[in-house]
């Protein structure tokens, strides 16, 4: 498994050099913000919605001050607004009044947060702080299983038996990969089998539903 592990990194970080997060952001803060407008919502809406929003409040200052109805007005698109605004408002000022401004790198405090729940806060923790973090969004869980790197469908399941495997430094990484993978490859409906340099490892594709790690 270790060297099937390996390959499938390795493979991945060919097709993927730069392991970037689709959401589009310069500041942490802003991080926060947009993974909070993803939730059932696309990463190309949310960058559709933020460099509007984020021109209008140019600091963490400016969202911690801003009114709810106003930050709604810029995030409708996203779905679920009302909730996303008070959330992203809330976030914002205790940021600014317990946290000295900045997003906090431990998983206790990201969750205090508004908004911010286990999911966003491995994101964060991988993403600003470089710290090991397996995201497992529907992708993930996907390819996850064809792979054989997983049995499951519950997020919570998944990430332990992809935190058994994967080396630490490479998990956040991978799920971003794996994310990009499971869009333009690896889809959900008609997965395009002919151009997945993953095939020597797919159990669906190969036929064997064995799982190889174990429940």
């Amino acid at each position: 498994m270790e060297e099937k592990v390996a390959a499938i990194i390795a493979a991945l970080r060919k097709r993927y050099p730069d392991a970037l997060c689709a959401l589009h952001y310069g500041k942490d803060y802003e991080l926060m913000i947009s993974v909070r407008l993803s939730a059932q919502c696309t990463d190309a809406r949310v960058n559709q919605v933020t460099p509007a929003l984020f021109a209008r409040f140019p600091t963490l200052e400016a969202f911690a001050e801003a009114d709810v109805a106003e930050v709604e007005t810029y995030v409708r698109s996203c779905g679920f607004f009302h909730h996303k605004a008070q959330d992203i408002v809330a976030a914002c000022r205790m940021l600014r009044d317990e946290y000295g401004g900045r997003v906090p790198d431990t998983m206790e405090q990201l969750l205090r947060l508004p908004g911010v729940g286990r999911k966003t806060a491995k994101l964060l923790l991988g993403d600003l702080y470089g710290k090991p973090a397996v995201v497992c969004d529907t992708h993930c869980i996907r390819i996850a299983n064809r792979l054989g790197l997983a049995c499951g469908k519950e997020p919570e399941k998944v990430e332990r038996q992809l935190r058994a495997i994967l080396p630490p430094e490479e998990s956040s990484d991978f799920c971003h990969r794996i994310v990009l993978f499971g869009r333009e490859v690896c889809t959900a409906r008609s997965p395009h089998c002919d151009r997945c340099e993953l095939r020597p490892y797919c159990r669906e594709f190969s036929g064997n539903e064995e799982f190889e790690i174990g429940r």
